[in-house]
């Protein structure tokens, strides 16, 4: 699904990324792992198409993005890469449910199969209730659900989370970690997670680690 070659990025004198080579098969769950600084977020931008590499090459489900032009390059990134934050960065005057459709709309896709998949998610989320609340009256666990909805809304390829449980109390944090196992199981969705959280990291498919912008 992802496979990136010898990807090199420099942030005026700084090697933030020092040839890094990586495969990710489908449907596996990969944690990334590292000190601040290892170059482990500049990684996940660079695999969700929000930077380009400087050297190296990348493939994301058979497609090289970076061949791409500016507008291929924004429509291949709504459709087919999810992004989970720390911070749930919904619109806190839209409810759960339009914050799950907006990726959809923004796609074109037609409104009644964007609203039907919305509905799938947020039951799948275990937020079939919720959906008509806004942002302000949900748990800060039930904001990170549908903000985990609203990446899977275009059935994205790949799905990529920096630290996706860094603001969560321990018992969302786990509910959180166990959901992206369950999405694995139920959707096939393949996942590449940047987490301090060990515990995280151990759950997952395979751990790799970064250190001064090269995986160990």
């Amino acid at each position: 699904m992802i496979h990136v070659t010898d990807i090199r990025k420099r942030f005026g004198d700084l090697e933030v990324l020092r040839g890094v080579t990586l495969d990710v098969a489908r449907g596996e769950v990969v944690s990334v792992v590292g000190a601040s600084g290892a170059g482990k977020t500049t990684l996940l931008q660079i695999l969700g198409t929000l930077s380009r590499p400087d050297d190296g090459r990348a493939t994301i489900d058979g497609v090289d993005p970076f061949a791409l032009g500016d507008r291929e390059l924004s429509r291949f990134r709504n459709e087919r890469i999810g992004f989970v934050f720390q911070f749930h960065h919904l619109l806190p005057e839209f409810t759960a449910f339009e914050n799950v459709c907006i990726p959809g709309f923004i796609g074109r896709r037609p409104r009644a199969e964007v609203e039907r998949r919305a509905d799938e998610l947020l039951t799948l989320m275990g937020l079939a209730g919720r959906r008509g609340h806004k942002p302000n009256q949900l748990s800060g666990g039930e904001q990170q659900r549908v903000a985990i909805a609203r990446a899977l809304i275009n059935s994205p390829a790949v799905l990529l989370a920096d630290e996706p449980s860094g603001n969560l109390d321990t018992r969302n944090r786990d509910e959180i970690h166990r959901l992206f196992f369950d999405l694995r199981e139920r959707l096939g969705q393949t996942t590449v997670i940047v987490t301090h959280d060990e515990g995280l990291a151990a759950m997952a498919d395979r751990k790799i680690v970064m250190s001064d912008g090269k995986i160990l």
